[in-house]
């Protein structure tokens, strides 16, 4: 015969549901104390964005930017650590102490030539090189902003654990974020947090494409090129019959894969025989394996075009970066942030601006109007793949990691586009970046408080992974390629 629940079992289950009411008003209020405190903060936060907006500083040269993140996240209370991993630029901010470590990524890195001052019409500036045509000026202002919310949300609340921002230099093809992880200092964190500029505001659930970009250089012989050809040897013909060989090898390679390349010198000077060149490759696939099997398969070829030239080649690998590794346990819960953060609302001056921004494409774009929604949530897209490469995928193969997007350019605009540059020199941008720090700093809390959601991205993760993986990076024990842009 089943006994009936005692008195005293009753009370607690009553008492028990009481308390996580009270904890759920609890965390409710600091959300809302949250989101107000970070939009009264709002002029203070586009000035530092528009600040490492105008240093534009590419890879590993983020000199000021970085400095000027450090400074602020040092004033609210964040123990710094500097040159990290090898990298004069990269850093990790780190308040509390203790379970659970929740990490955010910041980046501040620009590409060179993207200059563009802040109007709907192409004109670069004439005494700069770059530009933040990905937005990583928002990237790293948000984050540090979210990251500082967190804080005061934890001493608000009495909360333990520890925030870690991890400051990461050259993300656009210098793989920052891989030498960090590289380096173990992701190893004791229990989850990251992290976002992309972009033109919708959305929850990353699908992944992006594993990559490896080297430096292939051809070496020759010198010669006048009338008087003389039969003395030398090009090495831009080394280059060219290198690039006819993998474009004929683009006929049977997995049609999803992604091969790019640029001839980075190709000699001084026609009339005489180039010692000397040198092409720069991405390869890219939505599965690291395959792109490990392309790229062995094009140092192939280089090896070939030098035998066939009578030149020499050798290589450098620059980067490599994982495919992301999707988490919908932390997908879910950065959704229900995003909802309650909400998008973007224009002024009628900045409608008119983005009108005209848009007016710049030959293609269709989504209306203005775009920009102040949230995309619902499809866990169905999370076998999708975005077509792009990020270090973060390393990271997401090392913790449970989710991202989003916040619409800081005018609806239908592509990164690494001087468009994206104007809009995010604007309120179009800064107010996109207050809504991905809203949604981190809210993200952040559900983590430090919320045991079973970590619990159960860790499952998942380790479940997705699989028992027998072992981080190796794409990129080998090679140093940090300091001078890459160079």
């Amino acid at each position: 015969m089943r006994k009936r629940p005692t008195a005293t079992f009753a009370f607690i289950v009553l008492l028990f549901a009481q308390l996580q009411a009270q904890k759920k008003d609890v965390i409710s209020g600091l959300k809302e104390k949250a989101i107000t405190d970070l939009q009264s903060q709002y002029d203070k936060y586009k000035n530092i964005a528009f600040s490492i907006w105008s240093y534009a500083e590419v890879g590993y040269k983020e000199t000021k930017s970085t400095a000027l993140l450090q400074a602020v996240l040092k004033e609210n209370g964040f123990t710094i650590e500097s040159g990290v991993a090898g990298l004069s630029t990269a850093f990790v901010a780190t308040y509390g102490s203790g379970k659970p470590v929740i990490g955010v990524l910041a980046e501040f890195d620009a590409l060179p030539g993207l200059s563009q001052d802040t109007v709907p019409e192409r004109k670069p500036f004439p005494d700069k090189i770059a530009g933040h045509a990905c937005g990583h000026h928002l990237f790293g202002t948000a984050s540090a902003a979210a990251a500082i919310e967190m804080k005061k949300m934890m001493e608000q609340g009495k909360l333990t654990g520890t925030i870690k921002l991890f400051g990461c230099p050259a993300e656009e093809g210098g793989s920052g974020k891989v030498y960090m992880v590289r380096e173990g200092l992701f190893n004791d964190v229990d989850a990251v947090v992290h976002w992309h500029p972009g033109s919708d505001n959305a929850t990353a659930i699908g992944s992006t494409l594993a990559d490896i970009t080297a430096k292939f250089r051809f070496h020759g012989l010198s010669a006048h090129a009338a008087a003389a050809p039969d003395k030398g040897r090009s090495a831009l013909d080394g280059v060219e019959a290198m690039d006819n060989m993998v474009n004929m090898m683009r006929e049977h390679i997995p049609q999803d894969a992604r091969i790019h390349y640029v001839i980075s010198n190709g000699g001084k000077a026609p009339n005489v025989v180039p010692d000397f060149a040198e092409v720069w490759y991405t390869i890219r696939h939505r599965n690291r394996n395959e792109v490990t099997r392309i790229f062995d398969w094009v140092v192939q070829i280089a090896n070939g075009a030098a035998m066939g030239t009578q030149t020499k080649v050798d290589y450098e690998v620059l980067s490599g970066e994982y495919e992301t590794l999707p988490n919908k346990a932390l997908a879910i819960a950065l959704q229900k942030n995003l909802e309650k953060a909400g998008g973007v609302n224009y002024t009628p001056a900045e409608t008119e601006f983005a009108k005209k921004i848009q007016a710049t494409y030959g293609y269709k774009v989504p209306p203005v109007e775009a920009a102040a929604r949230v995309a619902p949530l499809l866990l169905e897209n999370i076998n999708t793949v975005f077509y792009a490469s990020t270090d973060v995928g390393d990271v997401s193969w090392t913790v449970p990691t989710i991202g989003m997007s916040a619409a800081t350019w005018a609806p239908g605009t592509p990164p690494h586009s001087w468009q994206a540059v104007a809009c995010g020199g604007t309120a179009i941008g800064f107010k996109g970046m207050m809504v991905a720090a809203k949604t981190m700093a809210l993200t952040g809390l559900d983590l430090l408080t919320d045991k079973a959601l970590l619990e159960n991205a860790k499952k998942e993760f380790n479940e997705a992974r699989g028992a027998d993986f072992k981080y190796k990076a794409i990129l080998g024990d090679r140093k940090p390629p300091l001078n890459y842009r160079d």
